[in-house]
């Protein structure tokens, strides 16, 4: 039997000290900008969908939060910008009201110049109090919380101006100078694990020391059925003969729901696809897909119905937890700088699983509900996941496109089952 307490007290860390956390801001806020620097003033307005959010906002929401946060903790902060609280609040209803999620790309004042400059604003005041030791507590939690707010942002900042860029009819690259790499094929393997009882979750921060988002823990026993799990995840080559094979006309592949969507949205690929089904936009522009990448952008409705067509299933949150926990978070990450899924090596894996880590996030056949035990974070940092917990589904393992140290085994992604603008793959799951 799996001991809770023991599992917690291996994976606690002592909390990063005020020195380490201010290291840690300035990489994490210049990488920000670094990801911001290939658009221009329009690039960074422009929203394309409703889910979507500019470049722009995305800068300036990611600094709201740590003033509204870390700095508006202090009885004596006055807003930096009044009326700016308006503009960049994103859902926290408890601290006022906030502009319109679908509106934001009317947002041409304030300029992207003065968001540059309010984020250097906040930042040397945040590091000031950091160097004189007046963040200390709450407020370094806090500091901590906005860090990881901010890596999630980084991504979305990258796969909301890739599908920018893809409505616009000349379809042009973020960045032309974006290596590309092809790989070679690496045979399927099943990989088989018995019947147990397992934790899994992560121990609930501040007071275990490492950082895990409120929705992680509390840690937990679960059963978890025989099972085996693919030895990588499903490639573009595999997918694309689902396609062919007449996948996205065949009703009886299809959740209710998902054909639903199909027929009225007139899917035929995943998202990005070219026609010629040998072709996709990346964020360096058209190229031709590498058959053996991880395929992506797809919605939970097509992995689902992918997995039902190739005699399989999607494995739940669970079962990947247990086969990533037993790994190094290891694999390719935005830090690569290249923002597309790679081919694992043909030995990368050896016996084992390959790229549960890193290419892309993989959806699960788990629900996004709250663990047994789950507490919110106090106050309106409450309302970061827990409000959420409806209509989503959880997907495991980072991407491409998230920072590599923002990752780990208990982390748990969400997002509707008809979403497809983000790094989403599978992986094949089936019962023993």
């Amino acid at each position: 039997m799996p001991s809770l307490a023991a599992d917690a007290h291996a994976t606690a860390a002592a909390a990063p000290s005020p020195e380490a956390l201010a290291q840690r801001f300035r990489q994490v806020r210049t990488r920000s900008a670094q990801l911001a620097a290939p658009l221009s003033p329009e690039d960074a307005m422009v929203q394309s969908m409703d889910d979507a959010s500019p470049a722009k906002w995305h800068l300036a929401h990611t600094t709201w939060f740590f003033e509204r946060f870390v700095l508006g903790a202090d009885p004596g902060h006055r807003p930096l910008r009044p009326g700016w609280d308006f503009l960049f609040n994103s859902y926290y209803q408890s601290v006022g009201p906030m502009h319109a999620r679908p509106r934001r790309g009317l947002l041409s004042r304030p300029a992207l110049e003065q968001v540059r400059e309010y984020r250097a604003e906040v930042d040397a005041r945040i590091e000031r109090r950091l160097a004189d030791g007046d963040l200390a507590g709450e407020r370094l939690q806090r500091l901590e919380l906005g860090l990881q707010h901010e890596q999630q942002h980084q991504e979305l900042l990258l796969t909301d101006i890739k599908h920018a860029l893809w409505c616009n009819p000349l379809q042009p690259a973020y960045r032309d100078d974006l290596a590309g790499a092809r790989g070679a094929d690496t045979p399927l393997r099943w990989i088989a694990a018995d019947e147990r009882i397992a934790a899994i979750g992560a121990p609930a921060w501040p007071e275990a020391g490492r950082f895990a988002f409120d929705s992680e823990s509390p840690r937990h026993r679960v059963l978890v059925p025989a099972h085996a799990l693919g030895s990588r995840p499903v490639s573009n080559a595999e997918y694309r003969g689902f396609v062919e094979d007449g996948g996205y006309r065949e009703a009886g592949l299809w959740l209710s729901d998902g054909w639903s969507r199909v027929q009225a949205e007139g899917w035929q690929r995943p998202l990005y696809w070219q026609e010629d089904l040998r072709h996709a936009f990346t964020l360096g522009g058209v190229r031709e897909l590498d058959p053996h990448a991880p395929v992506c952008h797809l919605s939970y409705y097509e992995a689902d119905a992918y997995a039902r067509w190739a005699g399989a299933r999607l494995p739940t949150e669970a079962e990947w937890e247990l086969a990533a926990a037993a790994l190094p978070v290891a694999g390719h990450f935005a830090d690569d700088d290249r923002f597309e899924p790679q081919a694992a090596r043909g030995d990368a894996a050896g016996d084992g699983f390959a790229q549960l880590y890193g290419d892309v996030w993989e959806w699960t056949a788990s629900a996004y509900s709250a663990y047994p035990g789950f507490r919110a974070l106090p106050g309106s940092l409450g309302e970061y996941n827990g409000k959420f917990m409806c209509g989503q589904w959880v997907l495991r393992g980072g991407s491409c496109a998230t920072p590599g140290d923002h990752v780990r085994a208990s982390y748990r992604n969400f997002f509707p089952p008809q979403a497809r603008w983000q790094f989403a793959g599978l992986r094949l799951a089936r019962d023993a």
